[in-house]
């Protein structure tokens, strides 16, 4: 298999580039971002090529300027590939509720069932996996469901219980950011109230809000175990969007252990 090294050298060798026209336009990309990490220097690019040295983040950009290459390409040809960071970031819990700071590129795939038993009738509550018939990998923009323009993503951090037991800790959220102004009534229940997913100077939450004035209340579910927080709004708090979809487990073994 060949190194990414050799691909390196191989683009390099068709654009009739020699090792010092590639130290050259580095030196001048250097002086563009006044910084010497750009510089492709003549015995580092020779070990990149032949000996297998890993390039600095800085160098590898300034190869693939001037070979007019992707970096996420080259990226790949170290096995590092960009499409696994979700998927990656979800192996580590984080105790604290953030935001997902993942773009959702055309390329990224998920796996999902593309054909199903044709008698499953979907009206109904199924046990959809002992009907499926085959797996496959589709690009994620083709699910229709997913609005990448409108909508951001977060975890609910496995300490965060100020939603609890409407959200649960370690729950995905969806946020709609399109949705960022403060309702101040219009729903009959609970589960019909706005949850909102906000920023603050001590990272993010996920609540019921009440602006009263220039002071916004975080109201947490009333079986949860946190107290109201206050904010001066805005300057002390952003809203990002308000909660449109949650996915989380209703298992309760797992609810305790997240409790305890």
């Amino acid at each position: 298999m060949e190194e990414a090294g050799q691909k390196l050298k191989r683009v390099r060798e068709r654009l009739r580039l020699k090792f010092r026209d590639v130290e050259e336009a580095s030196s001048r990309i250097a002086s563009a971002h006044q910084n010497d990490e750009f510089t492709v220097a003549l015995s580092r690019l020779a070990d990149i090529e032949n000996k297998g040295t890993t390039p600095s983040i800085y160098r590898l950009y300034s190869l693939c300027a001037i070979y007019r290459i992707e970096l996420e390409e080259v990226l790949s040809w170290y096995g590092v590939s960009l499409a696994h960071l979700p998927s990656d970031a979800n192996l580590i819990d984080l105790a604290r509720t953030h935001a997902v700071g993942f773009s959702v590129r055309d390329e990224f795939e998920v796996q999902v069932p593309v054909a199903l038993d044709p008698g499953i009738d979907l009206s109904k509550t199924e046990f959809l996996s002992r009907m499926i018939q085959r797996w496959g990998k589709l690009p994620l923009t083709l699910l229709n469901r997913i609005d990448l323009r409108n909508q951001r993503y977060g975890l609910i951090g496995t300490d965060d219980f100020f939603m609890y037991p409407l959200i649960s800790p370690g729950a995905l959220v969806v946020i709609d950011d399109t949705r960022r102004r403060i309702a101040t009534g219009g729903w009959a229940s609970e589960f019909e109230r706005p949850i909102y997913f906000l920023e603050h100077r001590d990272g993010y939450a996920c609540a019921w809000c009440t602006l009263r004035e220039d002071r916004l209340v975080l109201q947490p579910h009333p079986a949860s175990p946190c107290e109201p927080e206050f904010y001066a709004y805005p300057d002390e708090i952003e809203v990002l969007g308000q909660v449109t979809e949650i996915a989380m487990t209703i298992d309760p073994a797992k609810r305790r252990r997240l409790r305890g």
